[in-house]
């Protein structure tokens, strides 16, 4: 089975970053992220903004507790 990506305008990705649709252009201009072109329309594929999120996904740091206590 073959499984369909949607493609999205950039409106659409922009709402999904929460940014202004100039985000979305300026890294299909830069080449930042993958797009299709369709006639004269760009759009890019739901994967491509689900690996680019993931790919600047930045996890929290887990701090030790540490045995050592602050003197008073």
């Amino acid at each position: 089975m073959v499984t369909v990506d949607r493609l999205l305008t950039v409106d659409q990705v922009a709402e999904r970053l929460g940014t202004g649709a100039r985000f979305p252009r300026r890294l299909i201009e830069e080449r930042r992220i993958t797009f299709v072109k369709v006639g004269r329309h760009v759009r890019i594929p739901e994967s491509a903004v689900k690996a680019y999120v993931d790919a600047r996904t930045v996890e929290p740091v887990r701090l030790r507790r540490s045995g050592l206590r602050r003197a008073a």
